[in-house]
Formats: C-alpha cells, structure tokens, sequence
C-alpha cells in the first residue's frame, strides 16, 4: 500500500533522522523562497487576490510577506505561495521541474505564527512536506506532465498536506485522509502558463493542502489509498507511473538535496540559452549580428515558442525575448520581464534575430548557440550546465544577493540581513516572531 507506507514513512521522521546536508539546503531553500515572496507581494495580482479580503470578511491571523496586511490562514497561504512564484524565480528540482517550495513554505509558516511553532518544528514539516511531493513528482513525471497538468501545483498539494499534518500533530489515519483530501483537489493546467493563473496554482495548492491536514485534524474522512487506487490519482492522472519512486529508499537518499536556484526570473529550460547569450553579448555588439542560432531539446520550443509575446508574463514562455534580452542586456532578471521590456523596440528588433532549432540529442540543460555576424565569421558558444544547476549551482553569495535585490526596495538592507540571519539559523528559533517582523513591507519606501 503506497499511500500507507508513505504516512508511516513521513510520521516515523523525526528531526534527528534528518541528515545536517538537508537540514541546511531545508534553510536555503526556505531563504530563496522568502526572497522570491517579498519580491512580488507588490505584484498587481496580488492586490487583486487580497482584495478578496474585504468581500470575504476575512480574519487577521497571519501575515502576507512584503506587506503590512494580514488574512486568514487559507487566505495568507494562497496569497504567499503565489507570490512566490510571480516572478518564476523560485526553486527547482530539475528532475521534474517541480517548485518545491512554493505549495509548502506558506503552510507551516501561516501555522507556525497562529501557533506559536519553534523554527525546528518548520524546518522538520517543511523539508519532509518538500520530500513527499517530490517524490509523488518522481512517480508520475513526465507523463503527468505531459498531458498538461502543472506538476508543482497537481503534486505540491500533498506536500502542503504533509507539511501542515505534520504540525497539527495527525496521528497515521488522519494524515492518510488529509493525503486523500488533498489528490481529490490536485489541479493546475499547463494552458495558463504566461498568464497571472500560473503562480496562483503553487498558492492554490498550499490553500488545499492545509485545508485538506485542517478537516483530516477533525476526522472528516478520505481514501486512504489516494496514490494508488485504480481511481486515484496516479491512475487517473498518469497515464504511466512507477509508485515505487515514492517510498524507496526513504530516509537515506534525499530529493530535496536536488533542489536547485535560479539565477534568471523564468523557466529553468531557458537558463542554458541566457548563459550562451550573455556569453555572445561580451563578445560582439548587437549591430555586428545577422543572427543567433540556438540549437536546444525539443521541449524548450514547446514550453516557450512564443515568437511575440504581448506581456511580461507571457516573455518568461518566449526564448525569442529570453535570448534577446540576455544577449542585450547581460541579464533576464525581473526587470527584463516587464510589460515595457516585451514592448522595447530594441528587444523587438533583436527578436527578430534569434533562431531557434530543436534537436533531440541535446539534453534539456544544454544548448548549442552560435552568433553568425554581418562580416561572415561566427562566434560559438556551448553550455552544457547552466548557471543554478546542481552541476553547477548558485553559491551562498549570489544568493544572497538574488535575495537582496529582491527584498531592498521592500523591506531596506538592514531588515534583509538580519532577516537572513534568522532564516540560516531558523532551527534555533523558539518562534518566528521576530522573522515575520522583518518581512513586512514599508509602504513608504515602495511609493518613493
């Protein structure tokens, strides 16, 4: 029994259990995150969202990150994990291009500032939450995935479930329900990608799994075989699967130890392309191109073929705009996926020059760029591993300062460094009052 031997697997986890490795990369993953949320609790979509506060007549208990407002717990968490993933700068595990982070991090944080929780008792439910959703991912991808459902959304729920039953303290039938609960409300299409509904499914799936852990805490009933039923969710929703993937070799190997960071605010597909085209760009000047060649996996084109892309969002799914701007501008941060990045007439012209062409033998991290110039000669540029891969990752610098630049404007340089701070050393917290301090948002400095 696949579901059975998970909820065994994940209550018999204490935080001992935890190697140190994972109990660091926990930190900063949960680091990366906070950035990301601060970094886009200002977004007009969020101001959208949260203006349901007032329609629903929601209640003040936890905090919006970035911002002085607080909501409910379903509420906060939705909101928080979308915004986390607005700019798509958050954490990936490369394996099944699953964000981790986004449908956990907001649950035990809601739970853990209504019930005054250690900072130990978050980082056990977050990276156990984090391992049980990746591991499903394992099971399923890329089949699920494939027929157009939003891994980090379809699979997060259980992750936010097990997060959050963990902390309500569900004995082993109740954490089965709220795994149930939680596959019966697995969701995400793949059609809203490029749109303000793709960050709202990581912060969906951390509303439903919390409600999921907060009805099973009351005993309201589920399957206790969601994963394998012949009706559940891996036959239902995958048409190929191996369940083995989700219980093996609990304890002694750890996915989440293969969660990455990126350096770029889009898909990880595209980051081989960014890194060859800021490469090309120290080399030759933009007039001296005819134009770029990109030689790239056949699911690069099917994720981000979009040759003109009308809005910001959209230009995170187009390798057209990625390479233009990554070649013109030697970065694809936020700022370069911006409604008036898309509709810059040199970035609009420059798209015209880059060529996209699929071939099958190359890897998905990898792409094969070559810079054919006006006076006849060529510049090649190959990546095989891309900046913020596991081969080639992130160091604790650059992401301090990916954080910094997120979270300045937000909440100033004092508050981002002594927040950093807490969030290393959140297993000796013996709450997170002075954490959730730090992450609010000065209105003030935002406007000016």
């Amino acid at each position: 029994m696949v579901t059975k031997q998970l909820v065994e697997n994940i209550l018999k986890t204490k935080m001992e259990d935890i190697p140190e490795e994972v109990n660091i990369h926990g930190k900063k993953s949960l680091y990366n995150w906070m950035g990301v949320a601060i970094g886009a609790a200002h977004h007009p979509s969020v101001d959208m969202v949260l203006g349901l506060k007032e329609d629903i007549q929601s209640a003040e208990q936890v905090s919006i990150f970035g911002r002085t407002e607080k909501t409910d717990l379903l509420l906060a968490s939705l909101i928080n994990g979308m915004s986390s993933h607005i700019f798509d700068y958050d954490d990936t595990h490369l394996d099944t291009i699953h964000h981790p982070s986004g449908p956990v991090a907001p649950v035990v944080l809601a739970l853990a500032e209504k019930m005054n929780l250690s900072g130990k008792q978050v980082l056990h439910a977050f990276i156990l939450g984090c391992e049980a959703e990746l591991r499903i991912a394992n099971a399923v991808y890329p089949s699920h995935y494939h027929l157009g459902y939003h891994i980090t959304s379809s699979t997060g729920v259980f992750g936010a479930a097990t997060a959050a039953g963990i902390l309500l303290e569900l004995n082993e039938e109740q954490m089965a329900w709220a795994l149930g609960i939680a596959g019966t409300q697995s969701f995400g299409l793949r059609e809203m990608f490029g749109t303000m509904t793709k960050p709202f499914h990581p912060g969906k799936a951390a509303q439903n799994g919390l409600m999921a852990a907060l009805l099973a805490k009351k005993n309201f009933t589920s399957s206790t075989e969601v994963l394998e039923a012949k009706r559940g969710f891996a036959n239902v929703l995958a048409p190929e699967h191996d369940l083995a993937k989700v219980n093996v070799a609990w304890g002694t190997e750890w996915e989440l130890l293969k969660n990455a960071f990126k350096p770029y605010a889009c898909g990880i597909v595209l980051h081989p392309s960014i890194d060859a085209c800021i490469a090309l760009g120290k080399q030759v000047k933009a007039e001296e191109v005819e134009r770029i060649e990109l030689t790239v996996n056949p699911y690069v084109l099917e994720l981000t073929g979009k040759p003109t892309p009308p809005t910001g969002l959209a230009g995170k799914f187009s390798i057209y705009h990625t390479a233009a701007v990554a070649f013109l501008e030697g970065d694809a941060g936020e700022a370069q996926y911006s409604d008036a990045s898309v509709h810059n007439p040199e970035v609009v012209a420059f798209r015209s020059k880059i060529h996209p062409q699929v071939d099958a033998t190359v890897k998905e991290e990898e792409v094969q760029a070559v810079a054919y110039l006006k006076d006849g000669s060529t510049i090649a540029h190959t990546v095989k591993n891309a900046t913020g891969s596991i081969e080639n990752p992130m160091d604790d610098n650059a992401l301090e300062r990916k954080f910094n630049r997120l979270v300045h404007a937000i909440i100033g340089g004092g508050a981002a460094e002594s927040l950093r701070e807490q969030m290393y050393k959140l297993d000796e917290l013996e709450n997170l009052d002075g954490l959730i301090a730090l992450t609010k948002g000065n209105a003030e400095r935002i406007l000016n």
